[in-house]
């Protein structure tokens, strides 16, 4: 029997690259997208070697057809798909909603929503249709599904409709043998991390702290045990945050 196979949406950075990397020394088949080709294949290899089991397809998930061309490509290399990971996605502007731009929040909405929908939609598609039906499909929700940051309102509204996407994927996905995981991580030590709470992050009564960071393998190991569970197991909210992080009424 071949090794389970998954896509990684954002895997040339951050959440997604230390997602990808654990995957792949797991030995999934791991078809790597994100726009930028020289990073994936950076996250594809180790020392100078590429990892076997890595296909690499640069993607915009906002486009329809890139995206259905990303699913049709890892068919292609290995012969189903077992796990989506949907994890592309950008911060947005720092802003709240009276001074939200609206070009801004119309390219927060593209990547976060509009592009985590087009792949859970192809992916779904594509577990729907194979023998033996299902699969499971992971979105990247951030803990700002549940709790916002001050002046957030873009990202955290697009991650509260990741909510909705993945509640409305395991319940469709049952006679399918579909299910979904909504994945909220807090203070994970990525990029986008960096720039919030380098110097201090703002908390809700207008003062600045150094919050507490967590290695992102740690999330990268949980991905992995998900990945691994029979479909007869739904996951379908999972949070890890780092410990003592402003969260629980966030400061």
């Amino acid at each position: 029997m071949s090794a389970p196979s998954v896509i990684v949406t954002g895997a040339g950075s951050g959440i997604g690259r230390a997602v990808a990397r654990a995957l792949l020394a797991d030995g999934f088949g791991v078809t790597l997208a994100g726009r930028r080709g020289e990073a994936l294949e950076e996250t594809a290899s180790s020392a100078g070697i590429r990892a076997e089991g890595a296909l690499v397809v640069p993607t915009d998930v906002t486009d329809a057809a890139q995206v259905d061309e990303l699913v049709r490509r890892h068919v292609e290399r290995f012969g189903r798909l077992d796990v989506l990971i949907n994890n592309a996605g950008v911060f947005g502007p720092v802003a709240d909603v009276g001074s939200l731009d609206p070009d801004e929040w119309d390219a927060t909405w593209a990547v976060n929503v509009t592009g985590a929908v087009l792949c859970a939609g192809a992916a779904f598609r594509q577990m729907r249709a194979q023998r033996p039906a299902g699969g499971r499909i992971v979105n990247n929700g951030s803990i700002s599904a549940q709790t916002p940051r001050p002046l957030s309102v873009a990202y955290t509204t697009t991650k509260h409709a990741i909510a909705g996407l993945t509640k409305s994927i395991e319940l469709d996905g049952r006679d399918h043998g579909i299910t979904a995981t909504q994945l909220d991580i807090g203070n994970a030590r990525t990029g986008i991390v960096s720039g919030i709470v380098g110097d201090g992050a703002l908390q809700a009564d207008g003062s600045r702290r150094i919050e507490p960071t967590m290695d992102a393998a740690h999330v990268a190991d949980l991905v992995v045990r998900v990945a691994r569970l029979p479909l007869d197991v739904s996951v379908p909210q999972l949070t890890v945050t780092a410990a003592g992080m402003p969260f629980i009424g966030r400061g």
